[in-house]
């Protein structure tokens, strides 16, 4: 080309459109890699219960593997009343199981497969989750295995009851889309850390999601391989949430104006061998303020069981100081 022919302009660079396949690309990326890793650790669920008849299917669920040697999680709503539990891997190998614990309270229950050397998928207990990042849910919806649906944390510190009517705290609330089937499976971050144990939906609503934090199921988890069970502290006493009088509240410079009242004490329980009275109003356990019976629920869940504890309470018009042993909470 002569030197002095004008030269074309330079094309101008496109600039990338975020929404475009590059975009996609990116996300596909994430949500592959997260079930590269993780799926192998997904397992399905299945329950017989014992009928007249011997011991026949009766649905199943998800569950993860969260250490080689054959430790898994799923709900405790699945396993619930089986006589046998069986497990199948994402290769298809099936696999004997049994229940080595069971907790209502979490709706978490903890399984052993028959196996060494199993893919797992441990437990992200100190992963920080902000609303609007991405999470990929792992199950077997409708017995379809290894389904994956993705989608983001939407809300944090959900609360959900129980099986036994205590309160299930810290709960994630997602959007990845759950069917029946998936509860039990994991839910997993972008970095591929289990974030959750997926254990609701709400029938009703569109795209709404529920997890047990990891936190909660690592504690879990910790208690079942510790002790062989979940325990909890008890004190042996039913309650009711009470709203106290301003004017007591100001007088008495309370912390709140709802406590715990005592209605009934069970026999032969700590609170049966103390001071503690019908009609008495705890205040506070150690300082932390008792605000109602779920406030109990959470303060002894994890108290050590066998520690004194030191409770305000409130007769008539009087504060007054108060030492109880909580013992492990029976199992019904």
């Amino acid at each position: 080309m002569d030197s002095n022919e004008p030269r074309s302009p330079a094309s101008p660079a496109i600039a990338a459109d975020p929404s475009g396949p590059e975009a996609l690309d990116a996300y596909s990326s994430a949500v592959v890699t997260v079930v590269d890793r993780v799926g192998p650790a997904v397992v399905s669920v299945h329950v017989g219960r014992q009928r007249h008849d011997g011991v026949v299917p009766a649905g199943s669920g998800s569950g993860v593997i969260v250490t080689p040697d054959g430790y898994l999680l799923t709900n405790q709503h699945v396993v619930q009343r089986a006589a046998q539990v069986g497990i199948s891997l994402i290769d298809g190998d099936s696999i004997a199981a049994t229940v080595i614990a069971e907790d209502p309270s979490t709706d978490l229950a903890v399984l052993r497969a028959a196996g060494s050397g199993l893919p797992a998928a441990p437990l992200a207990a100190a992963a920080v989750l902000r609303a609007g990042q991405l999470v990929v849910a792992i199950g077997n919806p409708f017995g379809f295995e290894a389904t994956v649906s993705a989608g983001v944390v939407s809300a944090q510190g959900r609360t959900l009851r129980g099986g036994d009517g205590r309160l299930i705290e810290g709960i994630v609330q997602h959007t990845a889309p759950l069917n029946p089937g998936n509860s039990g499976g994991p839910l997993v971050d972008a970095r591929s850390r289990v974030v959750g144990i997926n254990t609701a939906i709400i029938a009703a609503a569109q795209g709404i999601g529920f997890a047990v934090p990891a936190p909660t199921a690592e504690w879990v988890i910790s208690e079942v391989l510790t002790h062989g069970r979940v325990r909890r502290a008890y004190l042996g006493v039913a309650g009711r949430t009470r709203r106290l009088d301003r004017r007591l509240v100001r007088a008495l410079d309370l912390p709140a104006e709802h406590a715990l009242e005592i209605i009934t004490r069970e026999p032969d329980t700590p609170a049966a061998d103390s001071d503690l009275r019908v009609g008495d109003i705890i205040i506070s356990a150690q300082s932390q303020t008792i605000g109602g019976v779920d406030a109990l629920h959470r303060f002894l869940s994890r108290w050590h069981i066998g520690d004194v504890l030191t409770l305000t309470i409130l007769r008539r018009t009087q504060l007054l100081p108060l030492e109880i042993v909580p013992v492990e909470m029976p199992r019904r």
